[in-house]
């Protein structure tokens, strides 16, 4: 497994449009319709990962805490899925299901909302105010797997919360890291 940081999209940047299916429900869904009364969190991710099966517990944790306080969520996989046949949109469908997804997981089969979005990872975090403009973009938290440092998601809650009391100048902001988004040649 190779390691790849975020790209860190700069702050202040407007949350890109998508209109993407969702692999549990079969609706297509907009940004419009997963955003947050306070703020949305749109998370890059995959089936197969390492670093995001390692926190994926953690991630449905955080969502269960912050939807019902009005951050929406999104979970968007961007993978070439003819390469990687684990992140399939019937796979992920899946995965989704047995983790108890609380929101949608999107299928980006053209990779064009990863490319948008400035996404280079899995796990990759995205968390914008309540008018789309990017205040966070970072880690979940310290923990990788292999480290023995506990998965808790400090850093992101810390980033929500701020954002929930109306902060949006948080710091500090480390990459996120994780594998790279499978790009189709």
């Amino acid at each position: 497994m190779s390691l790849k940081e975020s790209n860190m999209l700069p702050l202040g940047t407007k949350a890109p449009s998508f209109s993407l299916v969702d692999t549990v429900s079969g609706r297509t869904l907009s940004l419009d319709d997963i955003r947050g009364e306070k703020g949305t969190m749109i998370v890059f991710s995959c089936n197969h990962c390492p670093f995001v099966i390692h926190i994926n517990h953690e991630l449905v944790n955080i969502a269960n805490q912050y939807l019902p306080k009005g951050i929406g969520f999104a979970a968007i996989s961007s993978n070439d899925v003819e390469k990687y046949q684990d992140d399939s949109p019937e796979k992920m469908n899946i995965v989704a299901q047995v983790l108890k997804y609380p929101f949608p997981y999107l299928y980006d089969a053209d990779q064009s909302v990863a490319k948008a979005y400035d996404a280079a990872c899995t796990p990759d975090f995205y968390l914008f105010d309540k008018n789309d403009v990017l205040v966070y973009r970072g880690r979940m938290d310290a923990s990788r797997p292999g480290n023995d440092i506990p998965v808790t998601g400090a850093d992101l809650r810390f980033a929500i919360d701020a954002l929930t009391l109306g902060i949006t100048e948080i710091q500090p902001q480390i990459p996120s890291a994780g594998c790279n988004i499978k790009w189709k040649l």
